[in-house]
């Protein structure tokens, strides 16, 4: 048996799920401020690739805004969430490649407080396995 959403709490998902479209349409326009408004003060941001970690939210602006090579493309592909965990599937453009990206956000009122993102880059699909594919995602 599946419990039902409480009315509170579908209220306050659907808050953060418009918070993450004005989120990630501000990172698309490149609006730095709009862009960063989702994370709290002391927000934690980890990039596991590369074992960085950014601590505030104002040194994750900084450091997004200093990028040297500013995104040309972005593409929201979903938004799954529940509660006060929330993932985002995108790809970023960065000088015509695509980094195919995962962002997991925890909520603590109505603000992001920490975030984990991974970036892949694309791949050709072996052959071997061919006869199971339908076609690429």
């Amino acid at each position: 048996m599946q419990a039902k959403a409480q009315p509170e709490q579908s209220k306050q998902e659907e808050q953060i799920h418009a918070a993450l479209n004005t989120h990630w349409q501000a990172s698309a326009a490149g609006d730095a401020n709009a862009e960063h408004d989702i994370y709290a003060d002391d927000a934690i941001c980890d990039y596991p690739q590369s074992g960085e970690r950014i601590l505030g939210r104002n040194n994750l602006q900084a450091l997004r805004s200093h990028h040297p090579g500013k995104p040309s493309g972005f593409q929201v592909k979903r938004i799954l969430g529940f509660g006060d965990l929330w993932i985002t599937e995108y790809t970023i453009t960065y000088q015509e490649r695509v980094a195919y990206t995962v962002s997991t956000m925890e909520f603590r009122n109505g603000k992001v407080v920490h975030e984990t993102q991974y970036f892949a880059d694309p791949f050709e699909a072996p052959a071997w396995r061919k006869q199971w594919v339908l076609q690429s995602a």
